[in-house]
């Protein structure tokens, strides 16, 4: 009996702890360096909308029930999450600029800068299980038909810039098709048909009058969330000193032609930094090598100056120190036909050229042989 009554104060005490930063009955308060208290308001307080809420130009009828509630959910959700939503904030100042930017020239509402914040939290890295990838998490196929190189040296999804781009081009192509920003939204998140059979079925044409599936509602109402935290932090407890943001990604860009590929250690040896940097600075560069032909790539802010020279000078020690030769394409000839001639396997020969077994060449390319 005693140990059944001590398992139950432990729950008690275990749900106090995890609720008590955020209960609405009491308010929190810190000391800032000032020693002034700041205080966290309450959650009901977070939920209580006095003022009009827009995305992308588009009012939101909080007074609508149904709306409200699906607004309330995300709004809480996120701030539960404080963590979180600390790193979305000083990941924001690191990459929104740029984004901004882009939109900017495309004509398209600023409020879009929040989407990658909800597709990945501005990570490059994020893999979903559906296999969409990067910062605007675009499926390989929808990636590739708005213009991103996507293969196994080189994946652009992963490239903020590119990114970018691409998904400024498709949600141009939405909304001219849907004539509204939060419709062309959803179509980002469950597709073009999908949506356009649900419009159809249901003979609506308005965001909030359509029945969607649950994970696109949610959607939505989270960009609009986090909108409303981004924009007014200090209104939901957080305060943030400019020395708490991450410095905006600033580099600079060389631009290289070669007809191998070529170590990435060569770039960082040319550039002052290790490895780890360029693929930090590069997250689109997949393995160790890059892509042939003509190639950008960014290095850290001041490192481009005698970047071309001390790169000429490495080229010439790797080339020098390689056991590697070269053989130039001629019309006619196959991988399976050149690895013969070398007494090579064909697998050898991919993999020393980093080709797949998929692999087209071509008269005048160059490959290694050993």
């Amino acid at each position: 009996m005693k140990s059944g009554v001590c398992y139950k104060l432990c729950i008690v005490v275990m749900f106090w702890i995890i609720l008590s930063p955020y209960a609405g009955f009491a308010e929190q308060q810190r000391v800032d360096a000032a020693g002034e208290h700041l205080k966290i308001p309450p959650l009901l307080e977070s939920i209580r909308f006095d003022s009009d809420i827009r995305f992308c130009g588009i009012r939101i009828p909080v007074e609508d029930q149904d709306v409200k509630e699906l607004l309330e959910k995300e709004l809480l959700l996120a701030l539960w999450d404080r963590p979180q939503v600390i790193l979305w904030m000083k990941r924001s100042a690191k990459y929104f600029p740029h984004i901004e930017t882009i939109i900017q020239q495309y004509g398209l509402p600023a409020d879009l800068k929040y989407i990658p914040l909800i597709e990945s939290g501005l990570r490059p890295h994020v893999n979903s299980s559906k296999n969409a990838v990067g910062y605007w998490q675009f499926l390989e196929s929808t990636g590739k038909r708005h213009g991103l190189r996507i293969d196994h040296m080189v994946d652009e999804r992963r490239n903020i810039f590119d990114s970018t781009h691409a998904a400024c081009k498709y949600l141009t192509q939405l909304n001219k098709r849907f004539e509204s920003y939060l419709l062309a939204l959803c179509a980002y998140n469950m597709g073009q048909s999908a949506l356009s059979r649900e419009m159809k079925a249901q003979d609506a044409s308005d965001f909030f009058s359509l029945y969607l599936p649950q994970q696109t509602q949610q959607y939505i109402f989270k960009a609009i969330a986090v909108k409303m935290i981004l924009e007014h932090p200090q209104d939901y407890g957080f305060d943030f000193e400019p020395e708490d943001f991450y410095p905006v990604f600033s580099f600079d860009k060389v631009n290289l032609t070669s007809d191998f590929q070529l170590p990435i250690t060569l770039l960082g040896k040319a550039a002052g930094v290790p490895f780890k940097t360029i693929k930090e600075y590069n997250p689109q560069l997949r393995g160790y090598y890059t892509a042939q032909g003509n190639l950008s790539v960014f290095i850290p802010k001041g490192t481009a100056r005698g970047f071309k020279e001390k790169f000429a000078v490495e080229y010439e020690k790797w080339v020098k120190t390689d056991s590697r030769r070269i053989h130039i394409v001629r019309q006619g000839e196959s991988l399976i036909g050149i690895s013969k001639i070398y007494r090579m396997s064909l697998s050898s020969l991919l993999e020393l050229n980093k080709l797949s077994s998929k692999g087209m060449i071509h008269p005048g390319d160059k490959l290694w042989i050993k």
